[in-house]
């Protein structure tokens, strides 16, 4: 029958129906909204019962429909205002599972509207149902990764540098907006009348080319974890002499995560001279809570003829801490 079609648009979709007759059933076509395909419809009684449903398929099975929506009635009568339900969030896999009774019978003409406002996957096996629609978090997602790949092109094609940096082994351009906004000592050199403000240079000789272009790639967000992984004790420095925190963070946390006997005397060094303290807990953790003091003897001792007087201190408190006399 010609009224037993849906229009929709976005998340709206429309059944109007001529005449429901002497008809006490109808049922619409199919219509399709998010990832399923979906029936209205009516059954007179007393009430009009509205029913809105997914279409039985593997689809609608295998990822039911967790929906959130409103329905309208209206009718082509002047002055007549339309009825609204309430804001309805269903799990709909049939016809049972949601019918709304409106209070009226309505003669010739009229309007069913539902308007869709989330459909979520329902997982069979439970949790939380992801949305089939573009979130904030997923535009925000999306933005960010594009923000990332001008950075990435802005760095790598030299597009509108501003500022040299010479290192070891030669040179790197740069900008001097993300120096700053990534390091209070970077912008405090370009705001005063420091030699880097005027030459628009920077001198980073204790760095490799290498290592002070991963640098930058982390500061433009573009570093990957294998060039992370391989420069984290040079970027370690380099992040405790320009004062940004969150890579001393993030070289830490990496240098804790592969403590052994061959690197741990290195790492407590390390650890004692950028004061990090989660590091260097875990180090002494490692020696002798662990008892691994005893698999490093010859390493141990040269350790302790050039090892600064505090750390050594430390290191015997540590010691008598875990030391459990016979």
């Amino acid at each position: 029958m010609g009224d037993s079609r849906v229009e929709t648009i976005s998340r709206l979709a429309q059944w109007r129906i001529d005449n429901f007759g002497p008809c006490s059933y109808k049922k619409s076509d199919p219509f399709k909204v998010g990832i399923w395909n979906w029936h209205l419809s009516i059954e007179k009684n007393r009430y009009l019962y509205i029913r809105l449903f997914p279409e039985s398929s593997r689809v609608s099975k295998e990822q039911p429909p967790l929906a959130k929506f409103v329905l309208r009635v209206s009718t082509a009568a002047a002055n007549r205002k339309p009825y609204i339900s309430p804001i309805h969030e269903r799990l709909l896999r049939s016809s049972e599972d949601f019918v709304w009774p409106v209070d009226s019978t309505f003669l010739g003409r009229f309007i069913i509207d539902v308007e869709f406002l989330d459909l979520k996957i329902c997982p069979l096996n439970g949790g939380e149902g992801g949305s089939v629609w573009p979130s904030d978090g997923i535009m925000q997602s999306v933005s960010a990764q594009n923000a990332l790949r001008c950075l990435s092109r802005m760095l790598n094609d030299h597009i509108h540098t501003d500022v040299t940096i010479h290192t070891a082994e030669g040179t790197l351009k740069a900008h001097k907006a993300i120096l700053s906004a990534s390091s209070p000592v970077f912008q405090r050199m370009f705001l005063h009348d420091l030699r880097e403000k005027e030459s628009s240079t920077i001198c980073i000789e204790d760095m490799s080319q290498e290592s002070c272009m991963s640098l930058l790639s982390y500061l433009y967000g573009t570093i990957e974890q294998e060039d992370f992984w391989k420069h984290r004790l040079a970027l370690m420095g380099a992040a405790n002499k320009y004062d940004i925190a969150d890579l001393k963070d993030a070289c830490e946390d990496s240098l804790l995560e592969d403590i052994n006997s061959r690197n741990v005397l290195e790492r407590l060094q390390e650890a004692w001279l950028y004061q990090l303290n989660k590091l260097k807990k875990g180090c002494l953790m490692y020696l002798f809570d662990f008892g691994k003091i005893y698999d490093i003897k010859d390493e141990i001792t040269n350790f302790f003829r050039q090892a600064d007087r505090e750390l050594m201190t430390e290191m015997f408190q540590e010691v008598l801490a875990v030391w459990k006399p016979v």
